[in-house]
């Protein structure tokens, strides 16, 4: 597979969806400037919790209230340039890797492991806990022989949310589930910077290099990638392995997403062309790889709330790091 192939896979709008995107498109700043509106993405309008098949323009909100309690400045159009909305509860998206997790329990994938194994906590040193999504390895020709392997997981779980230097030592367990010097795992090798001036990210996304020997790349209670990539759709069954939450299922509510997302601190970054789910995460799950249930790579998890989980599209992490997750 050439680097082509991660390319054709990137979120573009799906077929059916164009001009519900160029509706979105013309009114994300106002949706966005909106009280209580913390994104806009592409979905289908759902009624007492049924998806019907109606495309919309999805107005993501950190919390639902009833008409008789907005006001005309922060009430959601029914339609932008012609095309219907639909407003999604999805509180107030955190980047996962800065919440306080829970204590560890004999049931947690909290604990170390070796070889190192996506599903369990890792960390950056300064951190609390986060997840490993993938093994991985350099983005080269195959057949080929790749130079270097990796543990894929995001910026705010391995590199501190920019503040990490490369060379960093990764702890597996992370620092809030006892590890410590004695269980470095390998080291930061590269990540992609997140911006906090208001300019789009795309990814949160970052990878530490481990020996090949002690890594491995069956997904706890999930199993093998079985591609290097497949993209969102509305409506699609997904699942993950993470450190805190386990094993656990949720449905693409809407794609193509501008979202906010808090970092503790004040520091608040701007995604777009997000994949946005069911509440599928607690804090610690950051950096679980999501794949479809036939194991296919969808997102990278980096956020979420009590009722929605965000994705990076697993694709753009993977052209901004320069890694393959398989095969």
């Amino acid at each position: 597979m050439e680097n082509e192939d991660l390319t054709a896979e990137e979120e573009a709008v799906p077929a059916g969806f164009e001009e519900v995107a160029l509706a979105r498109e013309a009114a994300e700043e106002r949706l966005l400037g909106t009280d209580n509106v913390v994104g806009v993405g592409l979905g289908y309008k759902i009624s007492n919790g049924v998806q019907s098949d109606t495309k919309s323009v999805m107005v993501l909100v950190s919390e639902k209230l009833p008409s008789h309690m907005l006001t005309s400045s922060s009430s959601v159009p029914k339609t932008v340039s012609k095309m219907p909305t639909d407003v999604l509860d999805v509180g107030h998206p955190f980047a996962g890797g800065h919440t306080t997790v829970d204590g560890v329990d004999a049931q947690t994938l909290a604990k170390r492991v070796r070889p190192v194994r996506p599903g369990y906590s890792v960390g950056h040193f300064k951190i609390t806990a986060g997840t490993i999504g993938a093994g991985c390895y350099d983005l080269s020709p195959v057949p080929g022989k790749p130079p270097r392997y990796y543990i894929l997981s995001n910026n705010h779980v391995l590199a501190n949310s920019n503040q990490a230097n490369i060379g960093d030592p990764i702890y597996q367990p992370g620092p809030i589930d006892g590890g410590g010097r004695s269980d470095a795992i390998g080291r930061l090798s590269r990540f992609v910077p997140i911006k906090f001036d208001g300019s789009c990210n795309t990814v949160d996304a970052a990878v530490a290099e481990v020996p090949f020997d002690n890594l491995d790349r069956d997904i706890y209670w999930t199993g093998y990638p079985a591609s290097a990539v497949k993209s969102a759709k509305v409506g699609q069954l997904l699942k993950k392995t993470g450190r805190t939450t386990h094993f656990t299922t949720g449905r693409v509510t809407a794609i193509n997403a501008t979202v906010n997302v808090n970092y503790g601190g004040g520091n608040v970054a701007k995604f777009c062309n997000q994949i946005v789910t069911t509440d599928m995460s607690a804090g610690g799950d950051s950096g679980s790889l999501v794949l479809d249930t036939d194991n296919n790579p969808v997102g990278l998890l980096f956020a979420g709330s009590s009722t929605a989980t965000i994705l990076n599209p697993i694709a753009l992490v993977q052209l901004a790091l320069k890694v393959r997750v398989w095969p």
